[in-house]
């Protein structure tokens, strides 16, 4: 097992597991530092969040340590869900996170208007050939709302539209090999329901 730790906020310097192996590749502290001194730019970090892809749940944690209200969290490996599981009973935050062991896809088609995130965190594989497809899946199934953050983390060779319907990216930022871009969700990305 390799650890990573909390960065700052009520779970600060707690240490959090990470699986060896398995296909995870957690986001490194340096970039995972940048992005939040980013996003606490436009104002402190509350309201409920998504952690798509969550692997260990690094990123869900990090908005609950800094004041999010509450996560949910989608990761399809059964062995990473109990280390998402662990890493919440050590920070102390089992009561507001929620862990769904599915496909992200499956989960957004799921969850379609039934519950608006504040800030949706997408740290897929880095050679995933989805990702826009599932960013346009984020915009299209209302799980965000206007105003709604996007933060993707990807690798410097995928290049991301600096628009997708309903998306407009306010940041991009790359640091050595890692990059991330954070897209704001416009009114057109929430329609609303038929009938």
């Amino acid at each position: 097992m390799t650890t990573m730790r909390v960065i700052t906020g009520k779970a600060k310097g707690h240490r959090l597991k990470a699986p060896k192996g398995l296909g995870t590749r957690p986001m490194l502290d340096r970039v995972k530092e940048a992005l939040f001194s980013v996003l606490e730019g436009y104002g402190p970090i509350r309201g409920v969040v998504l952690d798509l892809y969550a692997g260990t749940g690094s990123l869900g944690i990090e908005c609950l340590s800094r004041g999010a209200d509450s996560a949910d969290f989608v990761e399809r490996n059964a062995h990473v869900c109990t280390i998402i599981a662990d890493n919440l009973r050590h920070t102390h935050f089992e009561q507001q996170g929620r862990i769904y062991q599915m496909p992200v896809d499956r989960f957004l088609h799921r969850q379609r208007g039934v519950r608006h995130y504040d800030i949706i965190i997408m740290d897929p594989p880095y050679a995933d050939p989805a990702i826009e497809a599932t960013i346009q899946l984020v915009a299209q199934s209302d799980v965000g709302k206007e105003g709604s953050l996007l933060i993707i983390g990807h690798s410097p060779r995928v290049e991301l539209a600096d628009t997708y319907p309903g998306l407009h990216r306010i940041k991009y930022r790359r640091l050595g090999d890692s990059c991330f871009s954070i897209y704001e969700l416009t009114a057109s990305a929430s329609p609303t329901p038929e009938g």
